[in-house]
């Protein structure tokens, strides 16, 4: 791709919930990042009503930094809309608060909102403790129904590549189209499967995401959610998200099938002790009104604008196209 749009401007929305030691150590690698790629920016701090001093921390040591402060604590989703709603420039870095830049962070990103069809790009992410790639190219595995069924490969070839979704900690996208998708959807809340979510959205609204292996980042793993939340209800929440995220996506025969299996396994699930998954859908049942109108919502509006993709066309599309890249790169 050739940029033809020199210097976009960079808001970066960091949700922040008790982080301050991350945002303490991740701040200069922000900022340091931003200087070099030479692009007018802005960074946005929505805070989720954090006991730990971050807010002070922040209007203490980056006074120009832009923090929205939250008297209640109400999850990823609805904390990082807030910051959303504040970007003013043309492109939204989506940034953990427990991810750490490279310096040249953006260098081989900007080239890909040249297209109007991009919606974003996302590089890869590093354990920042054994410097080995954890996320990378999302490559969607074949499935009948499973939604988060993928892996991650890491592509370094010349060929632009897609990714079957960007992730939550390190998505560069176009503000005008996050904007328009309603970022990200507040039925997720608290936490997990929001970010995969929102990229599928843009697929079946006929953007695109992409890969760049250039841009390097580091990640503190589990530094984040885990530290506030029990296993248990991050097991609960987990599923019951990963339920909304099949009703909301799958159509047709395909949504029959899986709600009609997935009813059945539950007997399943209690004979393997697995009593958690119980909550997991009894929550998931009472989401379901509020996720159908959102889902009726998102398809009538994207079917009325000409560009509405079912999400198992996009899922072959992407495989294709990411076959056909990898075959390229072995030549």
């Amino acid at each position: 791709m050739q940029n033809t749009n020199t210097n976009p401007g960079i808001s970066v929305v960091i949700p922040n919930y008790n982080g301050k030691n991350l945002l303490a150590k991740n701040l200069p690698f922000v900022f340091a990042a931003l200087k070099t790629s030479n692009c007018p920016y802005e960074v946005i701090v929505p805070d989720d009503a954090s006991a730990d001093d971050s807010a002070d921390f922040i209007l203490q040591y980056y006074p120009e930094i832009i923090l929205i402060r939250s008297e209640k604590n109400s999850g990823f989703s609805i904390n990082i809309n807030k910051g959303i709603a504040a970007a003013k420039l043309e492109l939204v870095l989506l940034l953990n608060s427990d991810i750490k830049l490279s310096e040249n962070y953006f260098a081989g990103q900007l080239k890909y909102f040249a297209h109007a069809s991009t919606f974003g790009v996302m590089g890869q992410i590093r354990d920042e403790a054994t410097d080995e790639i954890v996320e990378a190219c999302k490559y969607p595995r074949s499935s009948l129904f499973k939604i988060n069924h993928f892996k991650n490969v890491a592509f370094n070839g010349k060929a632009d590549a897609y990714t079957y979704y960007l992730s939550g900690a390190n998505a560069l996208v176009n503000r005008q189209k996050l904007v328009e998708l309603g970022g990200f959807n507040e039925i997720f809340s608290p936490f997990y499967h929001e970010d995969l979510d929102l990229a599928l959205r843009a697929w079946e609204s006929g953007w695109k995401c992409y890969y760049e292996h250039s841009a390097v980042c580091w990640h503190a793993v589990s530094a984040t959610i885990k530290a506030h939340s029990s296993k248990k209800v991050i097991k609960t929440i987990s599923t019951r998200n990963k339920l909304l995220l099949h009703y909301f996506h799958l159509q047709g025969i395909r949504l029959y099938l899986w709600a009609v299996i997935t009813f059945l396994s539950l007997l399943v699930r209690w004979v393997s002790g697995k009593l958690y998954y119980y909550k997991a859908y009894l929550l998931f049942v009472k989401k379901i009104p509020a996720m159908r109108s959102y889902k009726q919502q998102f398809i009538t509006t994207a079917v009325a604008k000409r560009q509405y993709i079912p999400f198992i066309t996009v899922k072959e599309s992407i495989i294709r196209a990411l076959d056909q890249t990898f075959k390229m790169q072995q030549k």
